[in-house]
């Protein structure tokens, strides 16, 4: 990362702001699964005619079996009461039995589709500029794989589904009851109609806070993910106390959302059971009043019947009211997910590539399928339709470049280098002079403003981008492994190398002794950034990477600042080996290292203020020589 000013990393950026597109859009992810969909469909329409018509017929088996047989009557015999209640009982298994039949359907659905998000967010994610990470909080990316994510699968298999469920159960229940007895529904309405106010009121302040809360999740992922990467600074400099203190304000503002939104989540069941509860007594005392006198032909059976939907009429209510807040949060988890999905990816209008090239003896370029050691462009122009190559030599030219981060900070004013084929390039000042700048705008992290930049005379933006840094070897000050074996993470520069390889490329960084005394060598597992090495052993590994990619171009940003001088006098005959017949960009702090650099460019704000040789440089005595000397330090 450029130690230039970057744009302010952010926290928590996406917001939730179109719920019904956003709702559309997940709705969108089931269309490959129709199939699914409609039997899970089917599965819960049934299920809960199942559940109802069993609670049903509670009424016709007291009413025409339990009473005639109680009461004597002729007509009636226990194996027709036998056989009604085995159908009942029948009724509810075969509920059981649609339950199982729709959970197994969605949840394999729903983690499916989960997977496909995550995979889509992974595959934007890799062609996002590197302005994108700049700018964006890591945590609050990763939190995008686990916290939204989890909130939008159980959405998925859960929030909609229940709440489709629920209502078709309100909406059954309702129809019960108007069969049963009409008249007593009316206390039933009167009753959902203040549960309703009760929920959108309550509802409305709960899901607010919900959105609150997973928005401070996003920071607080950020901070701890932040905090354990800079563990070793914040204990050397003794700042225990200070980050404990801002770890509190950020867990403080979670912990305000988080039991705001759940006090009111948490306070709504309550108030519609004990509501219910009440419903429950009125409608009670109601029908028994109406059972007794006879009163729209009321029945000990209905009364049975109503009174059991009337307990199963009040739970999905309060249930559908805690499914909005959970539809709430995963609306807002989701906004997060789309928002780095649809994130801008990296602009590439390059077209011309680089490929394997065979030299005839009249210089004739042509293009090979194998490794040949030479390199060209493969330049076609749509004119004419025709392609030539172009010999890669590793010019790299600036023209009169500016550049800025941000518009209103430039960084770099009006640069123009050359750098001949085979040139070692040495680029030195003080902290934020621009150094770092130069090589992300030879690669195209960034794209400047202002000037052109060519590579062996050809506009680098005409060049694809994947082609551009496949030609460029980087090593950078901060070095990253990653999780697996020592010959992987070698082998990283260049996918498809042998072992053999491999182990070549650990020799020329002076990597194979120290890799050859590992428990496992080359097959020793890494893990935690390489967490069990030394960091002058994980730069000499990230030598090695460059080395085994063979690129024509080779940037070494600080690519010993981390390296103690013994081994750095260890690589240097290797480092000699690796760049000849390259151009090299050479970034350093440690003026030894540049001494025999061909041009050492001095920058200070963003300006060569000197360039020439190491003797050219010592003799007009300026910047350079009072950095050489010491007469003046380094920032």
């Amino acid at each position: 990362m450029s130690r230039n000013k970057k744009p302010e990393r952010k926290a928590g950026k996406y917001t939730a702001g179109h719920p019904m597109a956003t709702f559309k859009r997940i709705l969108s992810y089931f269309a490959p699964y129709k199939g699914r969909v409609v039997l899970a469909g089917i599965s819960l329409v049934l299920n809960v005619a199942a559940t109802v018509g069993g609670t049903f017929m509670l009424s016709v088996i007291i009413d025409d079996y339990i009473g005639p047989l109680a009461s004597g009557a002729s007509g009636v015999t226990m194996a027709d009461f036998a056989l009604m209640t085995g159908i009942m009982a029948a009724m509810y298994l075969v509920g059981v039995l649609l339950q199982y039949t729709y959970n197994w359907i969605i949840v394999n659905m729903t983690t499916q589709i989960q997977r496909n998000i995550r995979d889509q967010m992974f595959e934007n994610m890799q062609k996002l500029p590197i302005r994108f990470f700049d700018t964006h909080a890591n945590g609050d990316i990763m939190s995008c794989y686990t916290n939204d994510t989890d909130t939008l699968r159980e959405l998925m298999a859960n929030g909609v589904p229940y709440l489709i469920s629920n209502g078709l159960t309100v909406l059954a229940i309702f129809i019960m009851m108007l069969v049963l007895n009409p008249l007593l529904t009316l206390f039933i309405i009167v009753m959902l109609v203040i549960m309703f106010a009760i929920v959108k009121f309550v509802g409305g302040k709960s899901g607010k806070h919900f959105v609150r809360q997973q928005k401070a999740i996003g920071v607080l992922d950020g901070y701890v993910e932040e905090h354990i990467e800079g563990m070793r600074v914040v204990k050397v400099f003794c700042h225990e106390d200070a980050e404990k203190e801002a770890f509190d304000r950020i867990n403080g503002e979670l912990r305000g959302a988080s039991r705001k939104a759940h006090t009111y989540a948490n306070i709504l069941m309550p108030i519609l059971g004990n509501l219910s509860y009440v419903n429950y007594a009125i409608t009670a005392i109601a029908g028994t009043l109406f059972a007794l006198s006879g009163v729209a032909g009321m029945t000990i059976g209905k009364l049975i019947s109503f009174l059991q939907f009337s307990r199963q009429f009040s739970a999905p209510i309060g249930q559908m009211s805690q499914q909005m807040n959970s539809i709430l949060m995963a609306l807002a988890g989701a906004e997060r997910i789309f928002a780095l999905i649809d994130a801008k990816p990296e602009e590439d209008e390059g077209y011309v590539t680089l490929v394997n090239a065979e030299e005839a003896e009249d210089g004739t370029l042509t293009e090979s399928d194998v490794f040949t050691g030479k390199w060209a462009w493969k330049h076609y122009h749509k004119a004419d339709d025709t392609t030539t190559y172009v010999k890669w030599t590793g010019e790299v030219e600036f023209e009169d470049v500016t550049f800025g981060y941000v518009p209103e900070k430039t960084v770099l004013k009006h640069i123009n280098l050359v750098a001949e084929p085979g040139q070692k390039i040495a680029l030195v000042g003080s902290t934020g002079a621009g150094k770092t700048t130069i090589t992300n705008l030879i690669n195209r992290f960034y794209d400047i403003e202002d000037g052109k930049i060519r590579y062996d005379n050809i506009n680098i933006k005409k060049i694809q981008k994947p082609a551009l840094r496949r030609s460029l070897g980087m090593v950078l000050q901060d070095t990253h492994l990653f999780t697996g074996t020592v010959r992987d993470n070698i082998r990283y520069g260049k996918l498809d190398a042998t072992d053999e390889e491999v182990e070549n490329a650990a020799k020329l960084a002076n990597a194979d002794a120290f890799i050859r005394h590992l428990p496992e060598g080359y097959d020793t597992m890494l893990s935690g950034d390489g967490s069990n090495l030394s960091q002058g052993q994980r730069q000499l590994l990230s030598i090695a990477r460059a080395a085994v990619a063979n690129p024509p171009v080779l940037i070494l940003d600080e690519a010993t600042s981390s390296i103690d001088t013994r081994t750095e006098k260890l690589i240097e005959k290797g480092m000699d080996s690796l760049m000849r017949g390259r151009t090299v960009f050479i970034i350093a702090h440690r003026l030894s290292t540049v001494r025999n650099a061909d041009m050492i460019l001095v920058l200070e704000h963003g300006e060569i203020i000197e360039r020439g040789n190491h003797e050219q440089l010592i003799a007009q005595k300026g910047r350079y020589y009072q950095l050489y000397t010491g007469a003046f330090e380094l920032d």
